[in-house]
């Protein structure tokens, strides 16, 4: 999927502020695709053990159930650029949407194990074709003075679906009794928390309907009227539409549907930018985020927590997510994506290494497990720290960049390789979790700790700062 030039009137003026709430508008309206992926990331974090539970099955065949969606996310965000290049933007938001709505329900209402794991699949395409079609369509309307924090929408709409889904887990589970499959109106708790999300899967549908195409989409099949009256909706009174119509014309001609074979050239196979936003992609799961977000219950209580108050601080940790993500959206734009990421992964590293100490004196005793108090506090407090930093960092700078780092003739492929590298590494962090926590909770930790440190000399050496150029400047 190409994006936009950059949104310039005659003498490179920047859209005007009159303009700016419709673009807010609709904005906020194709990062409602954010929230879903947000909400179905986090939401089955309520579920885990009560689907162990009915189901009968051990760390390794749960951990593919929870993992299996993070497949058709990679099979989603491969194919959904070049589908929207043939039917648009839009219309991929709303196939989205629909397979959204129908994974819910299917979740809520599964046959049996591998009837779930299907659901989960389908869910995943949704949650893959939402995260690449969100900061391509954002990037395509967003005036570029202000496109990192619009650009960091989808992040803050993700943040906010992982807070939303746990509040609601949390209140399902009391109107429940704190029973994970007690029984509301005759189906399990952990069903109603999967079935919920029909309800915005068709907000976001609906509001698909109420925001245009993408300018730069309509120019390329010829529907320019269309196209003109978008782009005076977005830019500047004073524009001058005609200039800004051959503008983009002109820098689509330098364009082509790019393809694999296009990213081919390197000295290892691949161009270096794409390599660069493959290990932006992969660092940003390797240090282990969604075990926060898919886990958080089934770990607090492996370290003795009571299940009420494990999904009390999922929801805190959420709340947390929430505000580092208004961090890095308010500085993204002020000092740049390099020095976050660099602030990111310095404290990522250093909070991951008190987990792991903290970690390391767990203590069993029969069916009891606990943690001294010292380092029971320790690990709360570096538990909530590490999500800050990486909401404050490579949370929103790696969504941002994969949106605008990569040259017009090889976005398309690129963003689909690099979301599909971000998927491929999230599902091996959420399928092997369980299993390393079984072996070893501390030194998983250390792990995470790792790759935290390591992403530190890639942002250094490899990682370009893209803060304020054109999408055409980039290359």
């Amino acid at each position: 999927m190409t994006t936009t030039a950059s949104k310039t009137g005659t003498g490179g003026r920047q859209a005007q502020p009159d303009h700016l709430g419709h673009v807010i508008f609709i904005t906020a309206a194709a990062a409602m695709g954010g929230f879903l992926f947000g909400y179905d990331s986090s939401v089955i974090n309520g579920a885990v053990e009560a689907i162990r539970s009915r189901y009968g099955v051990g760390s390794a065949a749960l951990a593919q159930v929870v993992a299996i969606a993070l497949l058709g996310s990679a099979i989603g965000a491969a194919t959904a650029g070049r589908i929207a290049d043939r039917i648009g933007r839009i219309r991929v938001m709303q196939i989205s949407a629909a397979l959204f709505s129908v994974s819910a329900i299917g979740s809520a209402l599964p046959f049996a194990l591998w009837d779930l794991a299907m659901w989960r699949v389908l869910g995943g395409i949704a949650i893959g074709m939402a995260s690449v079609i969100g900061p391509a369509y954002i990037a395509e309307v967003a005036p570029p003075a202000y496109r990192g924090r619009l650009g960091s929408f989808q992040q803050g709409a993700i943040v906010i679906g992982i807070a939303v889904s746990q509040l609601v887990n949390w209140g399902i589970l009391n109107v429940a009794g704190g029973q994970q499959r007690g029984k509301i109106a005759g189906i399990e708790a952990w069903q109603w928390m999967l079935g919920v999300m029909v309800v915005p899967a068709a907000l976001y549908g609906l509001l698909s309907f109420a925001i245009p195409e993408s300018p730069r989409f309509l120019l390329s099949v010829g529907r320019n009227d269309q196209a003109r009256k978008v782009l005076a909706d977005v830019e500047a009174e004073n524009t001058d539409l005609d200039a800004r119509i051959a503008e983009i014309k002109d820098a689509m001609r330098s364009d082509h549907k790019s393809s694999f074979r296009d990213l081919l050239g390197g000295r290892f196979g691949l161009l270096p930018v794409v390599w660069v936003g493959i290990g932006l992609s992969v660092f940003q799961q390797l240090v282990g985020i969604n075990v926060a977000f898919y886990y958080s219950s089934t770990l607090w209580q492996s370290v003795g927590i009571d299940p009420s108050a494990s999904f009390f601080y999922s929801f805190t940790t959420s709340i947390i997510n929430i505000i580092g993500t208004v961090i890095a959206m308010v500085f993204v734009d002020r000092i740049g994506r390099k020095p976050l990421a660099l602030i990111g992964s310095i404290g990522m590293a250093v909070s991951l290494a008190l987990v792991a100490w903290a970690f390391s004196a767990r203590a069993v005793s029969g069916s009891n497990v606990k943690l001294p108090n010292t380092e029971g506090v320790v690990a709360l407090i570096a538990a909530h720290s590490f999500v800050l930093f990486f909401a404050l960092s490579w949370g929103v700078v790696v969504w941002v960049m994969l949106g605008e780092m990569f040259p017009n003739r090889i976005r398309a492929a690129a963003l689909g390789v690099a979301a599909s590298a971000q998927w491929i590494a999230n599902w091996a962090i959420t399928a092997s979790f369980p299993s390393l926590s079984d072996w070893d909770l501390s030194a998983t930790y250390v792990i995470y700790t790792a790759f935290a440190a390591l992403s530190i000399p890639f942002v250094i050496k490899f990682v370009p700062e893209t803060k304020g150029k054109r999408l055409e400047e980039m290359g």
